[in-house]
């Protein structure tokens, strides 16, 4: 992650079994996920936040998009244990570059391990450091567009990595922005959790943005009930 998350309520939910089974199946059949990626996975248990990485249909899901965007930059906002920042790197391909943002120490050394494993520690940069004052950094820098950007880091930060996002992209742009069903909480505008506000934030904000296309899904699986917002600059 990028910020640190309020230690509660939990960010995943309960999933249903037949949910399970269901994105078991598409995993064995469609993802067909590699060893590496297996024990990336299973290395989050190392992490700051056990269990928050993407499922695995949803990070193959992620890697489609970046291959249909023709993306060759991909900035990500947290990174944990880099399972879906390995399914990034392999999309960009071998002359792609991920940038890559996460707060904790800790993780940075579970990812370090796992890129090297993945074959892509080449393409890929990992910045530590709370992520509003590294993607602040890269806007200072004028570094290259990025093409795509994918945020999962905490969620009242939602609106700040947006605004960071769109100073770094350019028209053409993919965005998205995970975790932002809660459970079917973000429709309780009087709710008290500050991720569910960070997501109406967001959503807000890409509303009042004329320079965006978006649409939101949901998702059910081994994750439970969340969603995502996909956005494109125009």
């Amino acid at each position: 992650m990028s910020e640190r998350e309020p230690a509660a309520p939990s960010n995943r939910y309960p999933a249903a079994a037949e949910w399970q089974t269901v994105d078991k199946y598409f995993t064995e059949t469609l993802v067909g996920e590699d060893p590496t990626l297996v024990a990336a996975r299973k290395s989050g248990g190392e992490t700051t936040m056990p269990n928050a990485e993407v499922a695995a249909n949803q990070g193959a899901f992620l890697g489609l998009l970046v291959k249909i965007a023709g993306a060759k930059r991909v900035l990500e906002f947290g990174t944990l244990a880099g399972y879906s920042t390995i399914w990034l790197a392999r999309s960009v391909g071998e002359s792609g570059h991920v940038v890559t943002l996460e707060l904790e120490p800790q993780n940075v050394a579970v990812v370090e391990e796992n890129f090297r494993a993945a074959g892509v520690a080449e393409r890929v940069e990992t910045i530590v450091g709370p992520a509003t004052e590294s993607a602040a950094q890269l806007i200072s820098d004028s570094v290259e567009p990025f093409d795509f950007v994918f945020i999962d880091a905490d969620k009242p930060s939602n609106p700040a990595y947006l605004a960071a996002a769109l100073e770094l992209t350019r028209s053409g742009a993919v965005i998205v922005i995970d975790n932002v069903v809660r459970n079917g909480a973000v429709v309780d505008g009087d709710s008290s959790d500050p991720r569910v506000q960070g997501v109406r934030s967001v959503v807000d904000a890409i509303t009042a943005n004329p320079d965006l296309d978006a649409t939101a899904l949901q998702a059910v699986g081994e994750k439970g009930w969340d969603g995502l917002i996909i956005a494109r600059r125009r």
